[in-house]
């Protein structure tokens, strides 16, 4: 049986919308949203790990586990290693679900859908990816597109990451969803690896593990969950709260 520890990592210091773990959407901070969803998730125990002591409070004011870590980390990976291994230092959890702390509107439903791929044990890293339906996000750049093998309804092998427009040709694209599964032991492998050639050239960190060897798998869900970078993305979110409420 698999053991798995929700983690999601928080910054203060975004570039496009710095202070935004604490930005508010529908009365709460967005930090608070995302704990919630993790939590009706029912995956197991959520913690969020952040170099903020004003996040921290604001989590654990609201009931939630708060991990303070680095400030000096180059990736959200890297931060949750720290947070994992500081919080479990026995090894008791083998499964680590990583859900990037600006998804306020993620449903529950897809958090737990990336631990359905991780059944073989040569999975190294579970993500999710949902179909491509609006004409402008098939060229976009700001859509990462993944490209792999349907080896099951519903799930793939990822064979690559691309900011481009690929595959090339008839079918459909698909959306990648940075929410990811990993492996204990894959996860720290990865963190000790040093950037890759392709990550560093398309800016994606997940091809650093394609690039090394291991192997990604992906499941499909039915929506592309907001991701909150920009103020543009902070205002639509909070329409988009206040019209499923």
């Amino acid at each position: 049986m698999s053991r798995p520890l929700v983690l999601i990592p928080a910054r203060m210091q975004a570039t496009r919308l710095p202070g935004k773990p604490l930005a508010e959407i529908g009365g709460l901070p967005m930090i608070v949203q995302v704990l919630h969803r993790a939590q009706e998730a029912d995956l197991g125990p959520v913690v969020v790990a952040t170099d903020s002591a004003e996040v921290a409070d604001v989590v654990r004011a609201a009931g939630g586990k708060a991990q303070m870590t680095a400030a000096h980390h180059p990736s959200g990976s890297d931060r949750i290693h720290e947070a994992v291994t500081q919080l479990d230092p026995e090894g008791h959890h083998d499964l680590i679900v990583n859900v990037q702390g600006d998804l306020p509107l993620i449903a529950p439903r897809a958090i737990r859908a990336v631990l359905e791929v991780m059944d073989p044990p040569e999975v190294a890293l579970g993500t999710l990816v949902a179909p491509i339906t609006r004409e402008e996000e098939r060229t976009a750049s700001s859509v990462v597109k993944m490209v792999g093998t349907e080896h099951a309804p519903g799930r793939f092998r990822c064979l690559y990451f691309t900011r481009a427009t690929a595959p090339w040709g008839e079918g459909p694209l698909w959306h990648h969803i940075g929410l990811y599964a990993w492996r204990r032991d894959a996860l720290a492998r990865f963190v000790a690896l040093p950037p890759s050639p392709l990550e560093q050239r398309e800016k994606l960190e997940q091809l650093r593990a394609l690039e090394n060897g291991m192997r990604v798998d992906a499941a499909v869900v039915d929506d592309i969950p907001l991701g909150v970078d920009t103020p543009e993305d902070l205002a639509r979110a909070r329409v988009l709260w206040e019209a499923r409420a």
